[in-house]
C-alpha cells in the first residue's frame, strides 16, 4: 500500500480545501530537533509550517495562526496531544483543522484514548515521511 498501512492511515473523511497557494501545517513535538527536522522536511512540499514545542504553545498557535493541518505528538509533558488536539477541536477558530497523531505509539493505543474524533488520521514516527507527506495530501485538496 502507498498511503495507507497499520502504521500509516486515514480515520476520517475529513477533507480540508483552500484557495491558497500552500497549506499550513502546524508540526507538534516536545523535542525542538524532531519538530524542526520535520517542518523542514515537509517545507520541500510547498506547505507553510510552523513548530510547537508542546502542547500548550500548539493550542497558542493554532488559534493565532489557523493551520489547515495539526500533525500532534501524543506523548508530550504538561499537556498531551490529546488534551491539546481537544482544546484545538474546542475553538471556533480551529474546530475545522485536520489533525494527524504523529506518535512512537501503536494505533490501537492512540485509539484507545480516544474520546471524540480528535485526530483524523494516524502516521506511526518511524515509519518513512513520504507517508505523512501522502497522508497530509489525502486531508488537503484545493
Amino acid at each position: 500500500m502507498t498511503w495507507q498501512s497499520a502504521r500509516a492511515r486515514l480515520w476520517t473523511g475529513r477533507k480540508v480545501t483552500s484557495g491558497v497557494d500552500r497549506f499550513r501545517v502546524l508540526v507538534v513535538d516536545d523535542n525542538q530537533d524532531a519538530a524542526d527536522a520535520l517542518a523542514m522536511y515537509l517545507e520541500f512540499e510547498n506547505l507553510e509550517l510552523r513548530t510547537a514545542y508542546g502542547g500548550k504553545q500548539a493550542v497558542d498557535v493554532a488559534i493565532a495562526w489557523t493551520p489547515h493541518v495539526v500533525v500532534m505528538d501524543i506523548s508530550m509533558p504538561e499537556c498531551n496531544g490529546y488534551e491539546a488536539a481537544k482544546l484545538i477541536r474546542a475553538h471556533a477558530h480551529t474546530s475545522h483543522v485536520a489533525m494527524i497523531a504523529f506518535t512512537a505509539f501503536d494505533e490501537h493505543e492512540v485509539r484507545r484514548h480516544l474520546t471524540d474524533h480528535e485526530f483524523d488520521a494516524y502516521c506511526q514516527k518511524g515509519e518513512p515521511p513520504s507517508r505523512l507527506v501522502a497522508l497530509l495530501a489525502r486531508l488537503t485538496e484545493k
